[in-house]
């Protein structure tokens, strides 16, 4: 406003203040009144879609909430996800002897020899690796892997694995041929 225009003051006028306002029915302030009436609204759409079924079927319906009036953990939701994702913390010496235990079975789902050494080279560099770090902890006692020795003992499993599914493929070839009806393999021995 410029200095010649008269105030809503000057004028006799009370200016309009926001949260001053009164709803003349109940006397309240009508920014109470606004916000009144937008949980009533709101309560409204929550039961409309109760009634439709929207939250039919939800996960742990009818079951208490987990750890409610537990006190306040601020890691609340780590300790969640490892529970969900079941990551394993372990020291590393503990998880690389997990690791050697299931090394051979991780190794035969690879299929090409370059990749089965590079795992055996990535597996030898982490033992290494750990045995150096002046940490607390179990002590490191995984050996390392002879990475020759291991690509042939993989080579070995190979076969016998392809040799076994052959076997199974002539098995159930000599049992689809024996349930052919007679009159089929009259004809074809002609």
């Amino acid at each position: 406003m410029s200095d010649l225009e008269p105030t809503p003051e000057d004028r006799g006028v009370e200016p309009v203040r926001r949260g001053a306002e009164r709803d003349d029915r109940t006397g309240r302030s009508a920014a109470a009144a606004r916000i009144q009436h937008q949980a009533s609204w709101v309560d409204q759409q929550v039961r409309l879609a109760m009634e439709r079924g929207e939250f039919d079927d939800l996960p742990g319906q009818g079951k208490p909430i987990e750890d409610l009036g537990v006190e306040h953990d601020p890691d609340w939701w780590l300790k969640k996800l490892v529970e969900r994702e079941n990551i394993a913390l372990l020291p590393p010496a503990i998880a690389l002897r997990k690791e050697d235990a299931e090394l051979d079975a991780r190794l035969d789902r690879i299929t090409l020899e370059r990749e089965v050494r590079r795992e055996l080279d990535d597996f030898n560099r982490r033992i290494v690796e750990t045995r150096r770090q002046l940490e607390g902890g179990p002590p490191v006692v995984t050996a390392l892997r002879d990475v020759e020795a291991e690509v042939a003992a993989w080579h070995e499993r190979r076969e016998a694995r392809v040799e076994a599914q052959r076997a199974a493929a002539r098995a159930a070839a000599t049992e689809q041929a024996a349930d052919r009806p007679s009159w089929w393999r009259r004809r074809r021995g002609r």
